[in-house]
């Protein structure tokens, strides 16, 4: 389906709550969501769950995209990484930094594109095998549980100087594997 047919129908969906043009959506979208999150690290019905949670977004908030800002696509994929990421943040395991990419996924890139950022993925995976524990547990709270700086040195029961420092000796060292990994 061209980007052009995925626009007009989320506008209708958006205008008219066409309950025909959202089926389409689904029809295309859903098995391609599904598949994100797996290979993300959901299983099957994890998967499914959170695809239902993604396409219910998509009707409740049609109206909310906009086409100039990026592709219907790139838009729908947004919605599930952040939906995935609610999940691991309401199940709160280890987080596995590899789990989930930050990149939007653009199912129109290339094999390049996508070879690179792959790439990209696994080395800034193998920079953060490195970093010590005290530099990773302060780089685990403020992105993924968006805590501040002062929040993280409440928790951790530690100055706030000190969640500084180990912040900024975590990016670094990742500033520095990533360039020699280059």
């Amino acid at each position: 389906m061209s980007q052009d047919h995925l626009a007009a129908l989320i506008r209708l969906v958006a205008q008219n709550r066409d309950r025909e043009a959202f089926a389409s959506l689904f029809d295309h979208l859903a098995p391609k969501v599904k598949a994100f999150l797996i290979h993300r690290g959901l299983n099957a019905a994890g998967a499914e769950d959170v695809m239902q949670d993604v396409m219910l977004s998509i009707w409740t908030k049609a109206s909310l995209y906009d086409a100039p800002r990026g592709s219907f696509q790139a838009w729908v994929f947004t919605i599930a990484r952040n939906a995935l990421i609610d999940r691991v943040r309401r199940q709160k395991p280890d987080i596995s930094i590899d789990m989930i990419e930050w990149d939007p996924v653009d199912e129109t890139e290339g094999s390049e594109e996508r070879m690179l950022r792959e790439e990209r993925a696994t080395k800034l995976n193998n920079a953060m095998k490195d970093i010590p524990p005290d530099q990773f547990a302060i780089l685990q709270l403020a992105f993924h549980e968006e805590l501040t700086q002062t929040e993280i040195a409440s928790k951790l029961n530690v100055p706030l100087g000190t969640v500084k420092s180990r912040m900024r000796l975590a990016y670094a060292h990742l500033r520095g594997r990533m360039e020699l990994a280059s």
